[in-house]
């Protein structure tokens, strides 16, 4: 009696793990399934579309790197006196790039048009490159919407324009101090 209560329990095992392989087996199948049928499906980007600036913009005075390893370069302005924004423009020779006797030179682009904004779309002023590639404007701090300049007051500023048909902007800071 004690074996045929074994032995009916031994195939009551049996047939539940038959019974859980199935259905393991059809839990990891629908798995794979999903995982190929949802990997072929195309997914937009998240991020922002973005093009390389066919230009250089360098802005000048500004404390530490103004090029392109800053990305937002703070040009420091005494309060006490008027305010002045400089940028370089340069549009990078990439012929020579893989001779390093060459390498990139950097050309100024002149006659550039530039239009120089704070960031909530205000214009300040529209500007042009000179031959070496320069421009400059000058204002007062309540042009640029500070009344009463403060050291430690911030204005925003936008850089834009277009070179060969290609827009660009490049954003700076003026900090005021003492």
């Amino acid at each position: 009696m004690k074996e045929n209560w074994l032995m009916n329990w031994l195939e009551r095992i049996k047939i539940l793990s038959e019974g859980q392989n199935q259905v393991i087996n059809l839990v990891l199948g629908f798995m794979v399934l999903s995982i190929a049928l949802s990997a072929c499906q195309k997914v937009e980007d998240p991020f922002v579309d973005r093009v390389a600036a066919p230009v250089l913009v360098l802005v000048e005075n500004t404390s530490g790197d103004g090029g392109g390893l800053t990305g937002e370069p703070v040009v420091p302005q005494k309060v006490s006196g008027a305010v002045t924004m400089s940028v370089r423009i340069l549009e990078l020779n990439k012929d020579g790039l893989l001779d390093n006797k060459v390498g990139i030179d950097s050309i100024p682009v002149t006659g550039l048009a530039l239009k120089l904004t704070l960031r909530n779309g205000t214009a300040i002023g529209d500007l042009t490159t000179n031959g070496k590639g320069r421009a400059t404007l000058t204002k007062t701090w309540a042009d640029l919407g500070v009344s009463t300049p403060k050291s430690g007051n911030t204005v925003l500023l936008t850089w834009a324009g277009a070179h060969k048909a290609q827009a660009f902007s490049r954003l700076s800071r003026i900090q005021g101090i003492n």
